[in-house]
């Protein structure tokens, strides 16, 4: 099977290149930045605001299925950046020229931020309203309404995954997790907020595999993509500090808590488990751990 794929070259895409890997599908990056996993069978430098450029590349591969990953994610930036509206038309635009050119299979990236977070119980696809409140998720939720229009007019399937509270390797300091583990390495004092709320925590591993399962699916429509099991984040952060073997570095409490945050985040992962057929093998200490080791690793390359 060959796919065609989008931001290969960040953090999820590069995890998700690699669970492809496994499958033995011939993996097509495109985009202006060179991935440097080695799943990539052949890399095309590609403008996606461009259309010719989309096209030739779209001939040039013929993919069955495309997996679009790209978008702007600029850290802390991302949430009202216009650069979200190019985003939109490109993607709409991705998926018609695929169409033209008989790709059969589209997924699309979205995020748990789509929903109205219910104040008890976890987000369905389904039942679980959606109310978006910053742009980013806007244009995320405006896309995906597009695309389902487009694929009603098509013979693509379309599937729409919704990723929550991603962590692992290679992630940018600044999130919880990577700020936390860094500090924890370098033996210094890892601040926290009260960590009273629960969310839903995946590691970018087994969010590649999810992702890589659902490509590989026919299953179309939303779809979470998360761990299905909230954790309240006091508890994670104390877990790293156990595992890093300086718990007493973890300071919980030392950072204001933000306002007006949800008490729980958390995802229904039913049409993960039993429409696609994912089910993870990595516990939370695994992924933690292998977090450290890589900012261990960082550390040591200084």
């Amino acid at each position: 099977m060959r796919i065609l794929m989008t931001g290969a070259s960040g953090f999820v895409g590069d995890a998700t290149a690699r669970a492809l890997e496994t499958k033995g599908i011939e993996l097509h990056a495109i985009g202006r930045n060179r991935p440097n996993c080695e799943a990539i069978v052949s890399w095309h430098r590609t403008d996606l605001f461009n259309d010719r450029d989309v096209r030739k590349v779209m001939g040039l591969v013929r993919p069955r299925a495309i997996l679009h990953l790209a978008w702007y994610v600029e850290h802390n930036k991302f949430w009202s950046a216009p650069e979200n509206l190019r985003w939109v038309d490109a993607t709409t635009t991705l998926f018609r020229i695929a169409a033209e050119y008989g790709v059969e299979r589209f997924v699309g990236i979205g995020t748990c931020y789509e929903y109205d977070w219910p104040t008890h119980g976890c987000c369905n696809e389904i039942a679980t309203t959606i109310r978006p409140t910053t742009l980013y998720a806007e244009a995320k939720d405006a896309t995906r309404r597009a695309l389902h229009l487009l694929a009603t007019k098509t013979s693509v399937e379309l599937s729409w995954a919704r990723l929550f509270f991603l962590f692992g390797p290679g992630e940018k300091e600044g999130r919880l997790v990577s700020t936390i583990a860094h500090a924890l390495v370098r033996g210094e004092s890892a601040s926290c907020t009260s960590g009273v709320v629960f969310r839903d925590y995946i590691d970018v591993t087994t969010a590649g595999e999810a992702l890589a399962a659902l490509t590989l699916s026919n299953v179309t429509g939303p779809v979470n993509i998360a761990s299905g099991t909230p954790i309240r984040v006091a508890d994670l952060a104390l877990r790293l500090g156990q595992l890093a073997g300086h718990p007493e570095l973890v300071k919980i409490g030392a950072l204001p808590d933000r306002p007006n945050e949800p008490l729980l985040i958390c995802a229904d992962v039913d049409r993960l488990r039993n429409e696609v057929g994912y089910v993870p093998t990595r516990t939370l200490d695994d992924a933690l751990t292998e977090t450290l080791c890589y900012w261990r690793m960082r550390e040591t390359q200084r």
